[in-house]
């Protein structure tokens, strides 16, 4: 990792070290007062015709706020008594939420400021399970409206089960109480957004979801999880797939032991891997992820798509930001369609918000209203719930704003001009490609990672973009780019986000550039000056009649005795992703580290537990997905760390 550009600025004799801008430099994080005593644990967001906004909440309640912009926005409680209130839109003077069961249409007849009808558009099955959310609606161009139904999780607790029909659904739905299933595969598809017209969704990982990602859900769409396709031959199922065709190609190890006991699948390390990719050529009908979310990194439980609409957020107009319920952030998505199917980039973009992001909604002033909740999940926010705003300051961030693919690599376009000379250098790039297993595991490892070989690059003429050509492409693949060493041309400053995570499922036809046109030139390839060798020791003796004394190699201090601090620690907690779901002191998503050492664990038994977790030992936390990329060393290290914290 290189470390963040600076700048040194001349003030007469004193020289100062300009540190490159972070992401706070750019988008403030602002407050919106809410009355005291009110719970928004926001399920759902949406802006009405005249400013006012309206948000759902998982208590079930429903308010809408006037001058939510304002010092002083002023809450009216519109609605009340729904059952967890996980979405919220407005079309024709009317709200409509979807509740645990049903599509809900609210409407305030008498205008005092108060919905007096609710209307049930169209009910679907519950059976009871507490997992069974229900997300929307998303209004379709034509008026129709889109919702999405999270499967069950019973016994036994760790396999996803659709127990009533169309749970792990898209469900269609039009005005007049008409309902068509549109998709299957969903397992937790917390999040809902229109595209060019079109419906997406992201997913959370879990059983059969070894990350998250951004799913294009065409009608007759299977995503991935098994369970939904108990209900593929129903006669309106537009869904040709079954489960026998999915276990057919993946074992779903629902074995029981001698006791008649259900045993809880875990990651197998030297198992031939299967990824979705591997299963969508037996399978056309499986949908791909335009965009993996990489776990850990670019969230751990994605919720709203939006469209940042023109005039919004300065460079970044017409692309889309996903939110992290988890992580407390927000994430910036690029699409492209290569071979009439979409894929894209992923970037960070915004983190620190106080509680979980689920919904997100553009107010009249260009700001974003940012809606969040922890519900007992954890998020990486200090509080419980909360209702935010993202504010653009105007300043331009030095930042990519978009990598697409090409026959031999990618091209990457800027937000302003880069520095030539950092950017002809191949020290300044690394690409490496993996994927993910499709087991039936809660989430999954890193597999398959390979390190791409930089071959050369091309920048433009006005240092707005450049070309990189890259070795090795594979289909189906998570490509991650890091661009550390490039530099903005103005003042050297460092790229706000240098990583960027491109999907690439089709590689795009076209012409190759020539290496001859390209800069092969890498400063960490240089050749390293010549250096005199010293005569050996006996040759020394021989010259000068004295015989040295022997060298004693001084001896490697025992492990055992070793003492780590966080700094010690922190470089590997960070790059194992670690960081995204534990705090030193506080629960996260998973418990803090001071709880796990209370445990009293020995080191292996933590390195053991980080390459095959027991959720089971943890009630009430997210499962911990399997990690054995982590190597046997650092685990260690980080064990030995824990342990100090007893």
């Amino acid at each position: 990792m290189l470390l963040a550009g600076v700048l040194s600025v001349g003030l007469g004799n004193v020289s100062v070290a300009q540190e490159s801008p972070k992401e706070e430099d750019f988008f403030k994080i602002m407050r919106v007062p809410s009355p005291e005593g009110t719970l928004l644990e926001v399920g759902g967001l949406t802006v009405l015709p005249n400013g006012s906004l309206g948000i759902s909440t998982r208590r079930g309640d429903v308010f809408v706020v006037e001058n939510p912009t304002s010092a002083k926005p002023h809450f009216i409680k519109f609605a009340s008594g729904l059952h967890e209130v996980l979405g919220l839109a407005y079309k024709d003077g009317a709200l409509y939420c979807a509740q645990r069961g049903e599509l809900t249409k609210l409407v305030d007849t008498n205008n005092d400021g108060k919905a007096d009808l609710y209307e049930t558009i169209y009910a679907w099955p519950i059976s009871g399970n507490y997992h069974e959310y229900s997300f929307g609606p998303k209004i379709a161009p034509d008026g129709s409206f889109f919702v999405t139904t999270n499967i069950g999780f019973t016994e036994p607790w760790w396999e996803g089960r659709s127990m009533v029909p169309w749970r792990g659904w898209t469900l269609h739905i039009t005005e007049d109480g008409k309902m068509e299933p549109w998709a299957a595969g969903m397992r937790s598809p917390a999040g809902l957004g229109m595209i060019n017209g079109e419906m997406f969704y992201t997913e959370n990982q879990g059983d059969w979801v070894g990350s998250g990602g951004l799913w294009h859900l065409k009608k007759g769409a299977f995503a991935g999880h098994p369970a939904g396709l108990k209900w593929s031959g129903q006669p309106n199922s537009p869904v040709k797939i079954n489960q026998s065709q999915v276990y057919a190609i993946v074992d779903p190890r629902d074995k029981k032991n001698e006791k008649g006991e259900y045993v809880k699948p875990e990651n197998i390390q030297n198992e031939p891997v299967v990824t979705l990719h591997d299963v969508q050529k037996k399978l056309p009908g499986l949908q791909l992820p335009a965009v993996w979310l990489p776990h850990g990194i670019l969230g751990i439980s994605n919720t709203e798509i939006l469209e940042i609409p023109v005039g919004h957020f300065g460079p970044f107009e017409g692309q889309y930001l996903v939110g992290d319920q988890g992580q407390s952030k927000i994430m910036r998505v690029v699409l492209e369609k290569v071979n009439g199917e979409y894929q894209g980039v992923a970037f960070d973009f915004r983190s620190g918000f106080q509680s979980g992001v689920l919904r997100m909604a553009w107010a009249h002033d260009k700001s974003l209203f940012v809606g969040e909740t922890a519900r007992g999940w954890g998020a990486a926010g200090e509080a419980s719930e909360g209702l935010q705003r993202l504010v653009w300051n105007k300043r331009v961030p030095f930042e990519m704003t978009t990598v697409k693919a090409m026959p031999d690599g990618f091209e990457v376009a800027f937000t302003t001009p880069i520095d030539k000379k950092s950017a002809e250098d191949l020290a300044s790039y690394a690409v490496e490609s993996f994927s993910y297993k499709y087991h039936p595991v809660y989430g999954s490892p890193i597999v398959n990672k390979k390190k791409l070989p930089v071959k050369g690059v091309k920048v433009s003429e006005d240092g707005m973009n450049l070309r990189l050509v890259v070795g090795d492409l594979r289909e189906g693949y998570i490509h991650h780019l890091q661009l550390e060493g490039v530099r903005a041309k103005e003042n050297a400053y460092t790229l706000v986000h240098p990583d960027a995570y491109y999907t690439l499922n089709h590689i795009p036809a076209g012409t190759k550039l020539s290496l001859n046109e390209t800069s092969t030139r890498n400063s960490a390839a240089a050749p390293k000056p010549k250096v005199a060798k010293a005569k050996a020791p006996a040759a020394k003796a021989k010259a000068t009649g004295t015989v040295p004394a022997k060298a004693s190699a001084p001896k490697a201090k025992p492990a055992a005795n070793v003492v780590f601090t966080f700094n010690d620690v922190k470089p590997l907690l960070t790059k194992n992703t670690c960081l995204a779901c534990h705090n030193t002191d506080k629960k996260l998503v998973g418990p803090s580290f001071r709880d796990v050492a209370k445990r009293k664990y020995t080191n292996q038994q933590i390195v053991e537990l980080i390459h095959n977790p027991k959720p089971e030992n943890w009630p009430g936390f997210t499962p911990m997905p399997p990690m054995p990329q982590v190597t046997k060393s650092e685990a260690l290290k980080i064990a030995a760390w824990i342990n100090t914290l007893k």
